[in-house]
């Protein structure tokens, strides 16, 4: 079954739970650990659990365009879906975070790149968002979307942009690329507090390797794509994103500059054999973002 890399149904869901526990020694601050994905998956055994599966911790200096985008749980600003900063007052996301149904920008908060979650936040409200016209669900290509901030942020060396490709720019298979987010250690293990920002490098795959392998076991037609022109396969066995990573940034260095490849989409499982992760492929989506994010800046669209 193809999963979208979110915890739940988008914004319009209300099945999650919420676990209460963890108390400090000395003060009575109660944590909110994240909601698991529908049914749960036993831990793999003798699996080390240090990332985003098979990742480590990021360094505090390190990605400081990634965001953390959030909505209203009631007791608090829960974490549901990344993104990235790549203008002062835009955030790219995937689509199915926020779905098909139209949602007031009020239903979102964007945290700024903050090492743990919960522990300092700082929300900020939308004024917009935007969704690319042509998305349906995330297995059918175009797993897209914009959010624009009510005001643009302060740049700093802790909060940063990042760099997009042109509209003709591949990365070649060995390029250096990582994905980041705080999101599942597998499919069913979720982040334990103090919930740190996770790194993974993972390598690229060639689309038609990657289609090919997401046709076995299938009853799909070897004639029909899987992975569509406008997707990117990145990934291998224990080497994945996961659920809770969906629309944070697959980026790849190019030189001494860091390019958004990738926005985190779906896969079937997280980490499992043949089954690489999927990623919206910024490039085929670039003109769209000038058009929304651009057209009234005088910012150079590319910053590369």
């Amino acid at each position: 079954m193809l999963h979208p890399r979110y915890w739940h149904s988008g914004l319009h869901s209300a099945n999650f739970s919420i676990i209460l526990s963890l108390f400090f020694q000395m003060f009575s601050l109660l944590f909110l650990t994240l909601p698991l994905l529908g049914s749960s998956v036993p831990l793999i055994q003798d699996r080390e659990q240090v990332g985003i599966v098979g990742g480590q911790e990021a360094l505090e200096d390190e990605w400081p365009w990634q965001v953390s985008l959030r909505q209203d749980v009631g007791s608090f600003w829960m974490h549901f879906c990344g993104g990235s900063l790549i203008h002062p007052q835009w955030v790219l996301t995937a689509a199915h975070c926020i779905g098909t149904v139209p949602i007031e920008p009020s239903a979102i908060k964007i945290q700024l790149r903050e090492r743990q979650l919960y522990y300092k936040d700082k929300l900020l409200p939308l004024a917009k968002i935007i969704v690319s016209p042509r998305y349906t669900f995330a297995n059918k290509g175009w797993d897209i979307a914009l959010l624009k901030l009510k005001t643009p942020v302060e740049l700093s060396s802790h909060i940063k942009l990042i760099s997009l490709p042109n509209a003709t720019e591949t990365f070649p298979l060995n390029s250096e690329c990582w994905v980041t987010g705080w999101g599942d250690l597998d499919s069913g293990v979720s982040l334990p507090p103090p919930y740190t920002l996770r790194k993974v490098r993972v390598p690229l795959l060639d689309p038609k390797v990657c289609d090919a392998k997401y046709h076995k076991k299938t009853y799909t037609g070897p004639s029909v794509k899987i992975i569509t022109d406008d997707m990117l396969c990145a990934g291998k066995v224990n080497i994945d994103s996961c659920q809770g990573d969906s629309g944070g940034p697959l980026v790849c260095k190019v030189g001494d500059t860091w390019k958004q490849a990738g926005v985190v989409s779906w896969g079937i499982g997280c980490g499992m054999r043949n089954k690489p992760g999927i990623y919206t492929r910024v490039s085929s989506h670039v003109d769209w973002i000038n058009e929304n994010v651009f057209s009234n800046s005088s910012m150079n669209p590319l910053r590369s």
